[in-house]
């Protein structure tokens, strides 16, 4: 033991100021390794262990007990509810089966189902329009049963949400006339919901967000409705219980986005018409209104609808049959129709090159495909280079870039013949011929009507057309009343050798009385 002698010996040596103090652990058989204040009697050392085993005894007896009370609780659980419990969103935390049913009993004469819509009105169904009844039974206990009293611990934090039916009984009938009764069941007042979907706005197409109607799904409605009841539940959200039809499509649906985006591809092209002065655009705005999505959002591009937008433009712009104002070369105004000359849009061609060029997102200026022309744009498109023949005068002008470069009198068709009279119209020249030989119609024994050789011919409606009348002698006046033509315009052979010389492919002819 290292006790007071060497603890003095020591003193001496730090006292005398030795450098080393050695000691044989091994000589002396009480030295200890267990470190004591020198100044502690041996007999007062604490026993080793004897601190462990108290603080070992306190620990167990504790953890005992709170194993007791854990169980005690979990017992105690067999005939109350957990906490934070709510059944059918009433509160029983701690509450003992009794005093669940005592509240259920109590509740019975007041009860009251609150049917919470979606426009922020409510109805009411209470216990006494349907005689509700409490029914004592063992629903209640079996309730409390179910719990996992061994977690009861977890009820703390988790709280317990029961949804169960409860002990009550009511009139079916009374309570099926009620539901009938509820004006949230009428027709007036339900609104079908309507699924989100594209929709062009400015300059792309959006989604627009889905909207829950009123209409009412009645058996989710019926169902839910006797549940609430059965639950003993004072209120029910027909939105949040899925009582309304909602629509099939939401916001987020993929096949939205889908369909959305599909349509926007479509709005890249912007192809322009020149009808100079004036331009028709299709852009955006426009092909919008052919790009469409039903209902089980599947996009389609409207082919008729580009053919509708054609036929459009070919009513608006088309010239070719239409009346026109024309100034005559004595300063008067006739109205002349009839004929085939004028503009004419190929629409089955356009609509076809129109599509085209949409789904591959062109952008361009053009003019339409035209299966005919005209000199010139506008209702008056005749231009300042056309014939006129004026059957009343029998006279003709040639205007080329608005001079007279040729003028002749002429002989129409006869006049008292239907079917000999010259037709009013603007004309074009098929084709000129030199020289030719003109037939009437065929007669049966093979021969023609008539026969006559001319030197020029100019044909320009169906048989109808310009030619030299080498028989004739004379030439305008009122000749072609009773002594004209077929329908053709007779010329003097001279003026019908100029003619043939320099009339063009493409010229406006115009006849008219």
């Amino acid at each position: 033991m290292f006790g007071k002698k060497k603890k003095n010996e020591y003193e001496e040596v730090v006292e005398e100021g030795r450098d080393e103090f050695d000691v044989d652990y091994n000589d002396d058989e009480d030295f200890e390794t267990d470190f004591i204040s020198l100044d502690e009697d041996e007999d007062e050392k604490p026993k080793r262990g004897g601190i462990g085993k108290k603080v070992g005894i306190t620990f167990g007896v504790i953890l005992a007990v709170l194993v007791v009370a854990y169980v005690g609780m979990a017992f105690y659980f067999d005939s109350h509810f957990m906490f934070n419990t709510t059944i059918n969103g009433n509160n029983f935390a701690l509450k003992s089966v009794a005093q669940v049913e005592k509240y259920m009993e109590q509740q019975v004469a007041d009860y009251t189902l609150t049917l919470q819509e979606s426009d922020g009105d409510s109805e009411q169904i209470t216990g006494s329009e349907i005689s509700l009844k409490y029914v004592p039974g063992d629903e209640v206990t079996e309730l409390a049963k179910k719990q996992n009293k061994f977690l009861w611990i977890t009820s703390l934090w988790e709280k317990p949400v029961i949804e169960a039916k409860i002990g009550v009984k009511y009139d079916e009938n009374a309570l099926a006339r009620r539901i009938k009764s509820l004006n949230c069941l009428k027709e007036e007042n339900q609104v079908a919901s309507v699924d989100a979907h594209p929709e062009f706005q400015n300059t792309e197409f959006v989604v627009v967000p889905e909207v829950i109607g009123t209409q009412i799904d009645t058996e989710t409605f019926n169902k839910d409705i006797r549940e609430s009841i059965e639950g003993f539940q004072d209120t029910l959200n027909l939105t949040d219980t899925n009582c309304y039809i909602k629509p099939r499509f939401l916001s987020d649906s993929q096949e939205v986005v889908t369909a959305k985006d599909t349509m926007n591809s479509y709005l890249g092209a912007n192809i322009t018409y020149d009808f100079n002065p004036n331009t028709e655009v299709v852009d955006a705005s426009v092909i919008s209104q052919w790009v469409i999505v039903d209902a089980d959002m599947n996009v389609t591009f409207n082919q008729e609808a580009v053919k509708e937008y054609i036929a459009a433009l070919a009513t608006k712009y088309n010239t070719k049959g239409k009346p026109r104002q024309f100034t005559t070369a004595t300063g008067n105004t006739v109205t002349v129709e009839g004929g085939g000359y004028g503009w004419k849009i190929d629409q089955a061609a356009e609509a076809a090159q129109l599509s085209k060029e949409i789904q591959s997102g062109t952008q361009t200026t053009r003019e339409p495909v035209y299966s005919q022309t005209a000199n010139s744009y506008g209702v008056n498109d005749l231009g300042d280079t056309y014939i006129e023949v004026d059957l009343s005068e029998q006279h003709m002008y040639y205007y080329q870039n608005g001079s007279d470069i040729f003028e002749s009198d002429f002989v129409s068709g006869n006049m008292s013949y239907a079917d000999r009279q010259t037709h009013a119209g603007i004309f074009t020249l098929y084709y000129k011929k030199s020289p030719d030989v003109l037939r009437g119609t065929m007669k049966a024994d093979g021969t023609y009507e008539y026969e006559s050789e001319v030197q020029y011919w100019m044909p320009f409606d169906g048989g109808i057309g310009f030619h030299d009348a080498s028989w004739r002698d004379e030439f305008g006046g009122d000749i072609y009343l009773t002594g004209g033509s077929h329908g053709c315009i007779n010329l003097p052979p001279d003026n019908a050798a100029v003619l043939y010389d320099i009339i063009q492919y493409g010229v406006p002819i115009v006849c008219f009385y």
